[in-house]
């Protein structure tokens, strides 16, 4: 058995976990291409390394951050998303920009 500590409920089972994708740099979604928002969207870079990830503990709903070392799947720390976002990112709509 897996286990995957999350930072809120403790160790728990993988089972009760989603992965929610890569941590990287979002582009500005009004002003980014179609590719760039394809390739921040889509595409990783797929290399052995440590990479930061999204992951959710389904039961609570709560999102964190884990470090994991893509060759030995080894979960290096996780961690509260606060500890590198601290700022609210607001988005407008179309029908904002119209008004």
């Amino acid at each position: 058995m897996k286990i995957l500590t999350c930072p809120l409920n403790g160790p728990r089972n993988i089972s009760e976990f989603v992965y929610g994708g890569e941590v990287k740099d979002m582009p500005d979604p009004n002003t980014c291409s179609d590719k760039a928002w394809a390739d921040y969207v889509f595409y990783h870079d797929n290399l052995i390394q440590i990479v930061k990830e999204w992951w959710l503990h389904a039961p609570s709903g709560y999102w964190f951050i884990a470090e994991r070392h893509t060759a030995s799947d080894e979960i290096i720390k996780t961690y509260d998303p606060s500890e590198i976002y601290n700022t609210r990112i607001e988005f407008s709509t179309q029908q904002e920009e119209r008004a």
